[in-house]
């Protein structure tokens, strides 16, 4: 999400976030302080992730309970 954009970013967009960043930890060949940061972004974006797969859940069994008979 971005000042310009209030959107709220996708389930699919921060798990794309949350790959690459996983992705520069696996290569391993960037300095330690930016490995660091990028370990710390990861654990942030995991986190949102899980919240957000909760929520998504949460909505799916709402709604599949709603369908039912």
């Amino acid at each position: 999400m971005t000042a310009a954009d209030p959107r709220p970013e996708s389930f699919e967009d921060i798990l794309a976030k949350l790959e690459k960043t996983v992705g520069q930890l696996a290569e391993g060949t960037a300095p330690l302080d930016e490995l660091v940061s990028a370990h710390e972004q990861a654990g942030r974006l995991l986190a949102e992730a899980q919240e957000r797969l909760a929520a998504l859940k949460l909505k799916a069994e709402a709604l599949s309970a709603q369908l039912r008979p």
